[in-house]
């Protein structure tokens, strides 16, 4: 098969794209590199450097292949900065994702697998664990912008016949598992990368934001899913989209505090982490875990790499390795 990955450049973008190499298949990537790292692209897969909000080129390039699906990863990402610049981060996620749906329901692709979000479920009565049927109710612009594209894909499947799939990824972490792409954020925001980042002695001591939730060890839990499995989940997505659209929550299943987060990479690393604790973050949730009843039922998909240990082993092993990201 022939497949298009808009963001290919970036973390989960570049690992979907190596697997889907590892499966045999043709990818081509489109990005315009605000985020991503040229070199996390494969030498074999063709490079367009495009930017989405140029509706023309995206046309041009979508017109270009005979793809049998596209897959779109490309957008801004930062929960926190989209509550600090909010008509800059609906504006560019919406438009962008726009602009590549219309793309391919004018040039009549028929599958379309989304890079969506848990932020969806932003509500102050969220269930846990969280599945597909829990109230959308965003709690920032980043995960309205997604919700946005997300009704755009319902009108597209309605009107032009395009089947999609919306993945509503948790926290995706690790590194692939023959080292050839990991995390390279600029800034860093992730809490298992800066973690590993404070144990190798590269940044200062970790903040630990809020150590009185209502949880077992009083920091808050999250559901960390490993990106190999998060890449499989897509390729399965692929195959459900032959005849109907289907939204999935994509997780591990089980949530890890941010205290398990610590002391798992001091086990992997054999190093201390410094941290010091901080006052809660506005609007952080106490627990946000996934359900994947519906998506194991429906594509037979199931964590292979969902202990702690396994996830942060492979991120340290990239991290440590290249010290300064794609830039080694």
């Amino acid at each position: 098969m022939r497949y298009l990955v808009t963001g290919g450049a970036g973390f989960v973008g570049s690992q979907v794209v190596l697997a889907l190499l590892d499966q045999g298949h043709e990818v081509a990537v489109l990005d315009n590199l605000s985020t991503g790292h040229q070199a996390a692209i494969p030498q074999s897969v063709l490079f367009y450097n495009v930017d989405l909000m140029d509706y023309q080129a995206t046309k041009n390039v979508v017109s270009q292949g005979i793809w049998d699906g596209v897959l779109h990863f490309a957008a801004l990402s930062l929960v926190g900065d989209s509550m600090r610049e909010p008509f800059h981060y609906l504006r560019q996620n919406y438009l962008t994702g726009l602009n590549i749906v219309q793309a391919c329901s004018e040039v009549g692709i028929k599958k379309f697998v989304f890079s969506s979000t848990a932020a969806l479920f932003g509500g102050p009565e969220r269930p846990d664990p969280i599945s597909e049927t829990a109230e959308i109710q965003p709690g920032s612009p980043y995960g309205e912008s997604k919700f946005l594209i997300e009704r755009i894909l319902q009108w597209a499947d309605s009107v032009c016949g395009l089947k999609s799939a919306c993945l509503r990824y948790f926290n995706a972490a690790g590194a692939d598992l023959a080292g050839r792409a990991g995390e390279d954020h600029r800034p860093e925001t992730h809490l298992i990368p800066l973690t590993i980042d404070a144990a190798l002695g590269r940044r200062p001591a970790l903040k630990l934001f809020g150590t009185d939730y209502p949880t077992p060890d009083g920091s808050c839990v999250r559901d960390y899913i490993h990106v190999a499995d998060l890449a499989d989940a897509h390729i399965r997505a692929l195959e459900q989209i032959e005849t109907r659209s289907v939204a999935y929550n994509i997780g591990n299943g089980r949530g890890y505090s941010n205290l398990e987060i610590i002391q798992s990479v001091e086990r992997v690393s054999g190093r201390q982490v410094p941290w010091e604790a901080a006052p809660r973050r506005q609007g952080d949730p106490a627990v946000l875990v996934a359900d994947l009843t519906t998506l194991q039922r429906e594509t037979g998909w199931t964590p292979k790499f969902g202990k702690l240990d396994q996830i942060v082993e492979t991120a340290f092993r990239w991290r440590e390795a290249h010290p300064n990201g794609y830039g080694d």
